[in-house]
């Protein structure tokens, strides 16, 4: 809609010489409906192409393809100073780091372990994540190709140990259409205890 977001840029950009891969983040709120409650919804900028390139025109993807997105009910332990889910933002750069150093990108579906809970120092039982297609953003088309909106979804170590014992992209999908019953965003809970497995 009109709302204006909260646009956090990297203070060095990483073309020279910073530290984040991403260029930046933008943070939503997103009001509470009858099917999901109160949450931040935040856009990463930098895994796709953001400005013309001609290398890069009429290619079938966007750099990588996709940027990031997280929906996330808001923690107790995040009153700092701008009461802003700062371990989200740190969580999106790891991400983009694995990717550029690692080759691999994500794709819906796909899912992957954070090596203990997604919020550092912080006792959950979300441990790992999936990735949607972002119910609102979508996929675009732009003059360096597509760029999906993948969201980033939270899961329990038990749902993570159950999809690895068998990876399989229907099987994540099979787990991702069980959790939109009671939670149709698939927005994140940082203090959920329950397994859908």
């Amino acid at each position: 809609g009109e709302q204006k977001c909260r646009h956090y840029a990297a203070s060095i950009p990483f073309e020279l010489g910073g530290d984040e891969l991403l260029s930046g983040i933008s943070i939503y709120d997103v009001a509470a409906t009858n099917t999901a409650p109160f949450h931040r919804h935040v856009v990463s900028y930098g895994m796709s192409e953001l400005f013309y390139s001609p290398e890069s025109a009429g290619a079938e993807f966007s750099r990588w393809g996709f940027e990031f997105t997280f929906r996330i009910i808001p923690f107790a332990n995040d009153n700092n100073t701008d009461n802003e889910p700062s371990w989200a933002v740190g969580l999106m750069n790891n991400l983009a780091s694995y990717v550029c150093s690692s080759k691999k990108w994500f794709e819906i579906n796909h899912f992957i372990p954070a090596n203990g809970p997604i919020r550092l120092e912080t006792k959950t039982e979300i441990t790992a994540l999936a990735f949607v297609l972002d119910p609102a953003l979508g996929s675009i088309n732009t003059p360096n190709g597509r760029v999906d909106f993948l969201q980033m979804v939270g899961l329990t170590s038990k749902e993570y140990e159950w999809l690895k014992s068998a990876p399989d992209l229907e099987r994540t999908a099979s787990l991702l259409v069980k959790m939109r019953e009671d939670n149709p965003l698939l927005v994140t809970d940082l203090t959920r205890t329950y397994s859908y497995v």
